[in-house]
């Protein structure tokens, strides 16, 4: 069967009885009808998400066994190229809310995504943390409160990464340095007295190490609205699902913007970190040196995952602020505006205080 076929006609799945489009309900394993409640269940493969060759498909670039075609919106207010499926009711760019025009949509092929993270909370449950944080904010806007209320300003996206896997071996020379103290007799007079300071001695050290790297996980997006915050950045990948394109039903979809082959050589570096650091725990001692290192990547794999974010948009005086909830674990994080006239006049209210508290020190 033709991948590609296959998956373009489940993203076109519709309810039986009345026709309505099947969305996907976060945390199970179904689809459903959103008007008359109809569901179905998401049909497992029964075989795990494959892990690509790398070099092959590099040499290869786009083998048709292992790419799908996707139609693409390009929102010209921030650049950002989003996959809406068919049944996702409200057209509009889910970085900066400005409204995506459906004749400017495109077809484009993309690596098929090896695995996916469903969504484990809905909407419902994402707008309701982003509205319990808006609440706790101190010296927000109030219009900011009232943006926070509407559902509408609430969007499922999932964002592309790239993994990478690899047998690490790696020889090095450096040195493994040994602490060891002297007492010094410093100052004079009264003043006099010992300390002990703190050398050290270097020994030549060299060697190899070598393991499996797994799961590099590398963005796969330029577009610095959908950079996903560090501070929720962090998902359970022992939990990705072989990919389904029933997945994505109700939720947008972000195109990876940088390349396999861009991916790839950040996994690297990263590689090169984790050799840096199993080489100082081999060398052992107090402290190390590292002269060298002789990096070797073997047996190396990929696949492109797509993992689950809520983000909401805000606009504030010009200037535009996104807020992320992990679609997994529902950490929140994001930028926030604060209100000048509350900060001012809740000085001003700090100022006239101290000033009745003197005024009555003084009468009395």
């Amino acid at each position: 069967m033709n991948p590609v076929t296959n998956q373009t006609s489940e993203r076109k799945k519709s309810c039986v009885n009345c026709g309505a489009s099947l969305t996907y309900a976060p945390g199970t394993d179904y689809i459903n009808c959103e008007y008359c409640g109809h569901k179905e269940t998401i049909e497992q493969s029964g075989q795990e998400f494959r892990e690509l060759e790398l070099d092959k498909y590099l040499q290869q670039m786009g083998a048709q066994s292992h790419t799908m075609e996707i139609t693409l919106l390009h929102c010209k207010n921030c650049g950002a190229n989003q996959h809406i499926e068919e049944n996702y009711k409200s057209l509009h760019c889910v970085y900066c809310t400005q409204p995506l025009i459906v004749e400017d949509m495109y077809s484009e092929d993309w690596i098929m995504p090896g695995a996916i993270l469903p969504f484990k909370m809905d909407t419902a449950k994402a707008h309701a943390v982003f509205k319990k944080w808006v609440a706790g904010l101190w010296w927000a806007p109030n219009n900011l409160q009232r943006a926070s209320l509407s559902a509408e300003n609430t969007k499922g996206l999932y964002v592309p990464y790239w993994t990478f896997d690899a047998q690490l071996q790696a020889q090095y020379t450096g040195e493994r340095g040994e602490h060891y103290y002297v007492t010094k007799t410093v100052g004079s007079g009264k003043n006099k007295r010992t300390v002990q300071e703190r050398r050290t001695r270097w020994y030549d050290a060299r060697g190899t190490v070598s393991g499996f790297v797994d799961d590099t996980l590398v963005k796969a997006t330029k577009q610095k609205s959908s950079q996903v915050p560090n501070q929720i950045a962090s998902w359970n990948l022992k939990e990705l699902e072989t990919f389904n394109a029933s997945y994505l039903a109700g939720y947008v979809t972000e195109k990876y913007t940088i390349p396999l082959r861009d991916g790839h050589l950040q996994a690297t570096k990263t590689a090169e970190d984790i050799a840096r650091n199993w080489a100082r725990r081999d060398i052992g001692g107090d402290t190390q040196r590292i002269h060298s290192l002789d990096m070797d990547l073997s047996a190396e794999t990929f696949k492109h995952i797509l993992l689950p974010v809520y983000i909401s948009a805000y606009n504030f005086n010009g200037k535009r602020y996104s807020f992320f909830v992990n679609g997994q674990t529902g950490t929140i994080y994001g930028d926030r505006p604060y209100s000048f006239w509350k900060i001012f006049l809740a000085v001003l209210a700090g100022i006239l205080i101290i000033a009745v508290i003197l005024l009555l020190m003084q009468e009395r």
